[in-house]
């Protein structure tokens, strides 16, 4: 039969034991930090979408009406004497989520904030259109009516976004903000003789648009 060994422990081994599972512990609570502090995780002043997630800066988005039975999303299409889709305009078919829209600000941040000067445009440009991004253009029978980028008549300035008033409900304005100091004017759908809804620039606060940005997934298709 083997003997028995007997293990002394010190009072310094139980220090040196602790000390390590301390260390281990510690290193264990620093990688739960860092992996946590790239979670996404919205701030006061940050725009967030219907997942209630931070609208990320160069994210693409539906954006849709935050009140049922008021349209569908934002979409470009054709009025008038167009010949080619250039007006932006929200859809009259409610359940249509409109087309894809990229938000982006040139300033190098991850996530887009009440306030902040933005360029806002759809993901994909319209087939007869210079560009995909929202330009304001001014003298058209509607007012200061949202277009493609393309016509001479614009009005230089930059979109912005700004909560609703309204505690209960998680929506936004976009507004559009003249670089020539002029007051900054609300993105509000105007009805044209046959009920289409184009997007125009209004100095009343109660014209906005009240919107919600619902974050594109390519998985589950353009729907």
């Amino acid at each position: 039969m083997l003997p028995t060994l007997f293990i002394h422990t010190t009072e310094q081994d139980k220090l040196s034991i602790a000390a390590k599972e301390m260390k281990s512990t510690l290193f264990a609570l620093f990688l739960l930090c860092a992996l946590t502090s790239y979670l996404p995780s919205a701030t006061a002043g940050d725009v967030v979408d219907t997942d209630g997630n931070p609208v990320e800066n160069g994210g693409t988005y539906f954006v849709l009406p935050t009140i049922i039975l008021n349209g569908g999303g934002i979409e470009y299409a054709t009025f008038g004497n167009e010949t080619c889709p250039v007006t932006v305009a929200q859809s009259r078919d409610q359940f249509c989520k409109g087309f894809p829209i990229t938000i982006s600000s040139p300033a190098r941040i991850r996530h887009i904030s009440e306030g902040l000067s933005l360029n806002i445009g759809f993901t994909f440009a319209s087939p007869c259109s210079p560009a995909s991004e929202w330009t304001i253009v001014k003298d058209q029978p509607e007012g200061l009516a949202v277009k493609l980028t393309g016509f001479k008549n614009t009005v230089p300035g930059v979109f912005t976004l700004k909560r609703v008033p309204a505690d209960e409900i998680i929506g936004y304005n976009i507004l559009f903000c003249p670089l020539d100091n002029n007051p900054c004017g609300y993105v509000a759908v105007h009805f044209d003789q046959f009920r289409n809804r184009r997007l125009v620039v209004s100095e009343v606060q109660e014209d906005g648009l009240w919107v919600m940005f619902q974050k594109l997934s390519y998985a589950s298709g353009l729907t």
